[in-house]
């Protein structure tokens, strides 16, 4: 039920983040500004989403993320119902930039990191399924909205997706967070937070994803425009974002699955992906036949979908699962920088050169220096090295408890009760070793 909320609360999300570039040339129109101002809009929303990420782990880790990400949910869809009013892009700054934003950030982050707490030994996998609701999302909205502008223009759509933004109250009401023996270990904020200042393979990572986030949106929000320079229509060029979308999806999936059955450490194929991500970014001004940029968009979308669940499920692998809140809430609010410059400089070079040639190549630039990066983190050149045992600050507890906190249930030792052994699900358990759970009484 947590990978089904977090598969709902990423279609939420990001399948509307990246599908807002579909009313990008609307904005334009619709206010008469230069594409640099009207980029801010999914910039500033990105950027909210991923600085206000400590907010979101900060209120986690005292509240738990059940009501957290409700009441983000609630933000989200009053940013977009607000929005559907805008008279300015300052009110679009404001509704969706700052507002929807909010929601977001209290929402991606705590599922993400309750859902690591769940899974060890195939946390890979459980990321890659979580996440594909973004690919599946993204294939539904960006043809929908294409087609509801059609019908209901732009203040009309922006309502309806209000009312979609809405469900993840839904997806914060399916979440059910773990109690670790390490918690009360780590349980200062403030401690957790000077840890991971000093810890320098967290550091590293945490450029390397700052650097792969500044050029990895551009698609989602310059493609249709780019595309409608070549003198593609609005629809064909919207369901080239589908396109992306499943390969995308199918990228998730594969990464997922990989992630936990190749030998070696994770970093090494998050590098693979990266440097691919980078390479078919840089090639798309190139292409100007539809077959060509058909095929970079299954390209683009099947590598660009194989790093993200890599790259959260790497996370506890360098901080431990008992920092995960704080590790990832960091992480979401240093690269909000990447995400905050990104779109705005492409759509400044289009202002500049007229075209987006140098758009997409400056966005590839990004994601290899990211790969470069990625290549200085521990045993990244080692043949055989450990790709589930944390790399902790500390040392995690060996008896691992997750009182569910229900009236009715009693603790029982797994090892010495085989009927919970039964009723445990492969995989689910935060670690491997002796550990200790709630399951039903006799009653």
């Amino acid at each position: 039920m947590v990978v089904l909320s977090a598969f709902f609360q990423s279609a939420l999300v990001f399948g509307v983040l990246r599908s807002f570039s579909v009313f990008f040339v609307e904005f334009v129109a619709a206010f008469d500004e230069p594409a640099a101002r009207v980029s801010w809009i999914a910039s500033i929303g990105i950027a909210v989403q991923q600085f206000g990420s400590p907010v979101g782990s900060a209120l986690s880790t005292k509240f738990g993320p059940r009501p957290v990400v409700m009441a983000g949910g609630i933000l989200a869809a009053l940013g977009m119902l607000l929005a559907s009013f805008a008279t300015s892009l300052t009110h679009l700054y404001l509704s969706i930039g700052l507002l929807s934003g909010s929601g977001w950030a209290l929402t991606f982050t705590p599922t993400l990191a309750c859902l690591s707490r769940y899974f060890s030994r195939l946390r890979s996998l459980a990321m890659g399924l979580a996440l594909t609701g973004v690919g599946l999302s993204s294939f539904a909205f960006a043809p929908l909205f294409q087609w509801l502008l059609s019908y209901y223009a732009w203040r009309g759509t922006l309502l309806l997706v209000s009312a979609i933004s809405l469900h993840l109250v839904a997806c914060g009401a399916l979440l059910r967070p773990l109690s670790l023996t390490e918690d009360p270990a780590v349980a200062d904020p403030g401690a957790q937070l000077a840890s991971l200042l000093h810890h320098g393979p967290f550091l590293r990572y945490t450029v390397a994803l700052t650097l792969v986030n500044t050029g990895y949106f551009i698609p989602y929000v310059h493609l249709v425009a780019h595309l409608q320079d070549l003198d593609w229509d609005p629809l064909p060029a919207a369901f080239l974002l589908s396109v992306i979308a499943i390969s995308d999806l199918v990228g998730r999936v594969v990464s997922g699955w990989l992630g936990d059955i190749v030998p070696g450490p994770v970093a090494r194929l998050l590098m693979l992906w990266t440097t691919l991500t980078g390479v078919s970014l840089a090639l798309f001004p190139m292409a100007q036949a539809p077959t060509a940029l058909v095929a970079l968009a299954v390209a683009y979308g099947f590598t660009s979908g194989a790093l993200t669940p890599l790259a959260f499920s790497m996370l506890p692998e360098l901080v431990g699962t008992g920092r995960i809140y704080c590790g990832l809430g960091l992480v979401q609010m240093v690269e909000s920088i990447g995400g905050l410059l990104g779109a705005p400089l492409s759509g400044y070079l289009r202002d500049v050169t007229g075209n987006y040639t140098a758009s997409f190549v400056v966005a590839g630039a990004f994601l290899l220096a990211g790969s470069g990066v990625l290549i200085t983190l521990p045993h990244f050149f080692c043949v055989s090295a450990p790709t589930s045992k944390p790399q902790d600050l500390g040392t995690e507890a060996p008896d691992t408890k997750v009182p569910l906190r229900r009236k009715g249930w009693e603790r029982t030792e797994l090892q010495k009760d085989p009927e919970s052994q039964r009723l445990a699900a492969p995989g689910l358990l935060p670690h491997i070793g002796a550990q200790r759970t709630t399951v039903p009484s006799a009653s």
